[in-house]
């Protein structure tokens, strides 16, 4: 079984035009589709349709896809979600454009995920024969791709548990009241790969956004990004600083709706 990586962010806007203009123009992503009051994104070295997902009517996170590497590893994860006490719904291809069939189910912290593996193979800007570095035109920021998230929950203990059962992901690093076996957690980052966390958990109310990340290189580019914020007025919570969980380099700032997005490297 193996979850590749977080495959899409889905989230509430309250203006659909203004949230347009941050995501294409200030971060630099690509509209991939447009249909009734959503909107579809992908970043330049992403392959899939999209990412990115922007929903009118509201603030937060919708769901999460999660793409796995075959197909079989759907019915593996829906058996141990169910083992774990989670109900399970089947979803069909098409009921998210581009996306295949797959599964569906609400976490212990009342986050939805979804889990597939076919998705519309669009390709990077950069191909595959002898690629660039990177696109000649970017535009603002210009992500290269969208990295993890961070949820709260009531019990980041049950989520660490839960993404460990059901994804097979391990802690990186986690925040808890003692070193001991049986300590209370308090936040756990949580990865199945190299990526240094894919979905972090911290204590906070059931069902909510703390942020989701986009990939950057290296310090250089997180510094442009900040200048880029502050020419485009975007509001910066904190940073460019680094991280002491991670070692991270970064900027927390907020798109026109008061979702909290980073930029990570």
């Amino acid at each position: 079984m193996a979850v590749m990586r977080l495959g899409y962010a889905h989230v509430r806007v309250t203006d659909l035009a203004e949230a347009k203009d941050h995501y294409a123009n200030t971060m630099g992503l690509y509209e991939t589709l447009s249909e009734g009051n959503k909107v579809y994104y992908k970043a330049w070295d992403e392959w899939d349709h999209h990412s990115v997902v922007l929903e009118e009517g509201g603030v937060g996170l919708v769901k999460y896809g999660w793409k796995v590497q075959y197909s079989s590893d759907i019915d593996e994860i829906e058996k141990k979600a169910q083992t774990f006490g989670v109900a399970v719904e089947r979803m069909s291809k098409g009921e998210n454009p581009e996306i295949g069939d797959g599964i569906r189910f609400t976490t212990p912290s009342d986050h939805v995920f979804e889990v597939y593996h076919e998705a519309t193979l669009i390709g990077t800007e950069v191909g595959t024969h002898n690629p660039d570095s990177f696109p000649r035109h970017l535009v603002g920021v210009g992500v290269p791709a969208l990295d993890h998230s961070l949820i709260t929950a009531e019990d980041p203990g049950m989520m660490d548990r839960f993404l460990t059962d059901v994804f097979g992901f391990y802690a990186t690093e986690r925040v808890q009241t003692s070193l001991d076996d049986d300590a209370d957690i308090i936040a756990t980052w949580m990865t199945n790969s190299t990526q240094i966390h894919q979905l972090a958990v911290l204590a906070g109310p059931q069902g909510k956004l703390h942020h989701f990340a986009f990939r950057l290189g290296d310090w250089t580019e997180v510094g442009r990004a900040a200048d880029l914020f502050s020419m485009d007025d975007v509001p910066i919570d904190v940073g460019p600083t680094r991280h002491g969980i991670t070692r991270g380099q970064t900027v927390y700032f907020f798109d026109p709706s008061g979702n909290r997005n980073e930029v990570f490297a």
